[in-house]
């Protein structure tokens, strides 16, 4: 069986397949259109069919169109509603449903073979759904709770995985929506609407929420399992950020107000949700669900037992959700999501012909790791560049940007390197075995970036470049089983420094997608001044640069 999931409407267009029950390929049009988003200028801005990743996974797995199963979109046409029935205003609704309509279309165009009555719709939430509780590591039945802007009419889905089955609990009708409001807040506070969220979130930390009591009789959870975020006038509690201003006290309190009630309102809905069930497990997604802090509180306090979130939790991961739903409505169960490197690689003999190519001064070392580890150790900036590239936003080893986390001056340094804020806190990757003795109040293990943890007291002065404002860092732990490189640079630097722990953000600079090919990583290396880039097995070195071949 052979199944394509197809995410094109909102944002972040992606495509996803799956082969006899396994997923085999997963990536996001960014990577390849090198549009952040997939967005284009209006009125194109969210349109953007995934021809090259879906072409891409056809390729990765030697299927051809004529050969797919099935193709399932992410979104469905029949489920909309006109703006007088919908109370959400969007000039773009019925174009997004003729658009939507006409997909069968446009995919079989893109993808010359492909039988049109092969595509078949899924509704938004439930792809997200699937790309969690079907995805999850979990054996047996489990919660799934997905949150985000909006769907087709709704923007939440509470349920109940059993037997692969979905049991939808309670859908939220738009227009209350936590991934609007923080949208809307996210716009007020002079950042980029449906893209700048996570900043907010990093925000919060530096304010106090005293707006709290302000939000709380217009934002809160209902019995029934739902919500209610309407009436809120952000300019009644801070003033309007521009974009090119700078922010004050204000802003951050507003952001930190904001913060606090979401995690009000997902943590009794949580609770509601593990009263229904019964279930000890939650798989959440939706955008919503990239709120690592949010999802710390749901770990420490909702009552589940096990909290895993979809990496690719935001609408990208709609297409992988699409696939896997698809491959069990016809009957085939699909296994446990392997990982979230599920995007391109190249082999070592293609990467030195690039590099041959690019004419650069290279090395092939004994241990691309231990030079890595080497440069870090010695407060260089390490491009890194491995294996196959992420799915979903977080920067997990593949194609990440590193440094020393022992020098406080690396925070604003990396922030420089890649036109950042400096107020955005950078995230450790530390060894698993080693994670308990640094890190608390989270999930361990914690592979995907997805929580955040305490820092323990002895070690806050020995790692402070990853040490937020608050006292709290986004981990990633590596398990050498399955990160075995990666775990073998973190044992090298921690034997030359003692720390087993370094900087990792994602390999990029600000407003452009994370680094995915080659070319993309030579140009970043090119751009910025990292001392290493570590590509595959090759090193090339800035010292070098110049120096001839």
């Amino acid at each position: 069986m052979r199944i394509l999931g197809i995410n094109a409407l909102y944002h972040d267009p992606a495509a996803a397949l799956i082969v006899d029950g396994r997923i085999v390929a997963a990536a996001e049009e960014e990577r390849f259109s090198r549009r952040k988003h997939g967005k284009r200028p209006v009125p194109f801005a969210a349109w953007e069919l995934p021809e090259l990743s879906a072409a891409w996974c056809l390729q990765q797995a030697g299927v051809r169109p004529a050969d797919l199963d099935a193709v399932t979109y992410s979104f469905d046409p029949a489920l909309w509603l006109p703006p007088d029935q919908l109370a959400v205003f969007d000039p773009w609704d019925e174009l997004r449903q003729r658009y939507a309509l006409a997909a069968a279309d446009f995919l079989a165009t893109a993808l010359p073979g492909l039988d049109p009555s092969q595509v078949r719709y899924l509704p938004h939430h439930v792809a997200h759904a699937a790309s969690a509780g079907l995805a999850a590591p979990f054996a047996g039945d489990c919660a799934v709770l997905v949150l985000d802007g909006r769907g087709e009419r709704h923007s939440s889905l509470a349920g109940l995985y059993a037997q692969g089955e979905l049991h939808i609990l309670h859908s939220q009708q738009l227009p209350h929506s936590l991934g609007l409001l923080y949208e809307d807040a996210t716009e007020h506070l002079g950042f980029l609407r449906s893209s700048d969220e996570f900043k907010v979130m990093a925000l919060a930390s530096y304010g106090t929420p005293r707006f709290l009591e302000n939000l709380r009789p217009l934002v809160h959870a209902c019995p029934d399992g739902g919500f209610r975020t309407q009436g809120v006038d952000w300019n009644c509690l801070a003033k309007k950020r521009h974009p090119d201003e700078p922010w004050t006290a204000e802003h951050a309190d507003l952001a930190a107000s904001l913060q606090a009630v979401l995690e009000e309102v997902l943590l009794e809905l949580a609770r509601w949700l593990r009263n229904r069930t019964g279930s000890s497990r939650l798989a959440l997604a939706g955008g919503v669900a990239l709120n690592c802090v949010a999802n710390s509180r749901l770990w420490r306090e909702s009552g589940f037992a096990e909290v895993w979130v979809q990496p690719a939790a935001g609408d990208a991961g709609t297409a992988l959700g699409a696939a896997i739903a698809g491959s069990w409505q016809l009957g085939e169960p699909v296994a446990a999501m392997p990982g979230a490197d599920l995007g391109r690689q190249w082999s070592d003999s293609e990467l030195e012909v690039l590099l041959r190519t690019a004419k650069l001064p290279y090395d092939r070392p004994p241990d691309i790791a231990a030079t890595a580890a080497e440069t870090l150790a010695a407060d260089g900036i390490v491009a890194w560049f491995q294996g196959r590239s992420e799915y979903g936003p977080r920067a997990l080893g593949h194609r990440s940007l590193m440094a020393h986390p022992g020098r406080p001056a690396n925070l604003e340094r990396l922030n420089d390197v890649k036109g950042r804020e400096q107020f955005r806190p950078v995230a450790p990757m530390v060894l698993a075995s080693r994670a308990s003795e640094l890190f608390s109040g989270g999930p361990l293990p914690s592979p995907y970036m997805l929580f955040v943890h305490q820092v323990d007291e002895r070690w806050r002065q020995r790692i402070p470049a990853v040490v937020h404002v608050d006292g709290t860092a986004r981990i990633q732990t590596v398990d050498p089983v399955t990160e075995p490189l990666l775990a073998r640079l973190l044992a090298d630097f921690d034997r030359r420094t003692g720390l087993p722990v370094v900087v990792n953000t994602s390999l990029n600079t600000a407003g452009r997608p994370m680094v995915d090919s080659p070319r993309d990583a030579l140009e970043c290396f090119g751009s910025t001044p990292v001392d290493l880039l570590a590509i595959g097995p090759f090193a090339v070195r800035r010292s070098r640069l110049g120096a001839g071949q």
